[in-house]
């Protein structure tokens, strides 16, 4: 039976754990063999246990993953909502016209190694930390993703994932990046949706960016920049500003989403039977993100605890100030997790008189 209220660690849909990758790698088998009843899924399983090693630290050419919030849960989460996405796209093609289980398999790869970049080489990458490789972690994970299938039998199809796993960043645009046909484009753009959509339907996107993200854009120098006349520009000033700055960040997205990925998040729909559950919780992060905003940006109200990971204890102390700030805001307000709707009831109403801005999204439909 589904739990009543979504867990930390759940996907959007409250059913498949997604720091478990067993978990995540049966729910994707699951829609590979809907799919293809015949396929192996040999390579799926290989390549999930691969991948989870990397980051777990037990291969012994890098050490484990040290980035907090691009972690393996991340992972596993973009993973999962890839393969939702291109199940409703083949789902949703003419007959010839489908991706197949070759291409599908392939999908899963870029899901699986798009941000393992991060990852550091060991002896060589000691020194370092993964947050530093920000800038260029999808090359270096083009470059990962590229030998792991030329070592799998897939590497008729290396160079091309070298190429597509771009569609995940932003080192290159996405109209110059070549693709041998426009299946790999349409797989492109539905992986690189998948990434936007599982972090920001995370239920602990919130605390992840200020906890976590932060840490990593001031390390991978995101949070400062300078212009061309070599002047120091603040992006991101601190943890709360990131939060702060969050809706606008996902009008950014949504904007990529609809007019350079070609809206292809619109598939979740036909997976989930008409619904779009990641659009859905997306939405209330940022509903949420208004509201904490609307009270002078109190972190106090970001109460949930993301699940630990290597890499999520490494926090500037900026980012630790969190704890404390909501055990004060409870010894004052009283603890929520205990009954939403007296602690914030002008939430409720912010939600019922504001419109629902998920009804702009899925009425807008492509040409699926």
């Amino acid at each position: 039976m589904t739990a009543k209220f979504r867990r930390n660690n759940f996907d959007v849909a409250n059913v498949v754990n997604v720091t478990d990758p067993a978990s995540v790698g049966g729910a994707v088998e699951n829609i590979f063999l809907d799919l293809f009843p015949s396929a192996s899924v040999g390579t799926l399983r290989d390549a999930i246990s691969h991948i989870t090693r990397l980051y777990r630290g037990e291969h012994p050419g890098y050490a484990a993953c040290d980035t907090g919030y691009h972690d393996l849960q991340h992972i596993m989460d973009v993973t999962l909502a890839s393969a939702r996405l291109m199940d409703g796209y083949e789902r949703s093609q003419h007959k010839g016209m489908e991706l197949g289980e070759e291409l599908f398999t392939f999908g899963i790869l870029l899901a699986l190694f798009h941000d393992s970049g991060y990852l550091r080489k060991r002896g060589s990458e000691d020194d370092r930390q993964g947050a530093e490789f920000t800038l260029t972690h999808v090359s270096r994970s083009a470059e990962l993703l590229k030998d792991y299938m030329q070592a799998t039998g897939m590497g008729k199809l290396a160079e091309t994932a070298a190429q597509v796993v771009h569609y995940t960043g932003y080192e290159v645009p996405v109209d110059r990046i070549k693709v041998p046909s426009p299946a790999y484009r349409a797989i492109g753009n539905l992986v690189a949706s998948a990434d936007m959509l599982a972090q920001m339907a995370d239920r602990c996107y919130l605390e992840k960016c200020h906890d976590r993200l932060y840490t990593e854009f001031v390390l991978g120098g995101i949070a400062k920049k300078r212009d061309e006349q070599g002047n120091e520009l603040v992006i991101f000033s601190s943890p709360q500003d990131l939060v702060v700055k969050t809706p606008g960040f996902y009008r950014s997205a949504k904007k990529r989403m609809d007019e350079t990925l070609g809206s292809a998040y619109r598939y979740a729909e036909k997976h989930f039977n008409g619904q779009n559950l990641y659009l859905e919780a997306i939405e209330k992060n940022i509903l949420f993100a208004e509201y904490v905003i609307a009270h002078d940006a109190d972190i106090g109200m970001l109460q949930r605890t993301p699940p630990q990971t290597p890499g999520s204890d490494q926090a500037f102390p900026e980012t630790a100030d969190r704890k404390q700030l909501v055990e004060d805001r409870r010894r004052m307000t009283g603890d929520r997790r205990k009954n939403v709707a007296v602690r914030y009831p002008d939430l409720l109403d912010r939600r019922e008189n504001s419109g629902d801005r998920r009804q702009d999204v899925s009425t807008k439909k492509g040409n699926q």
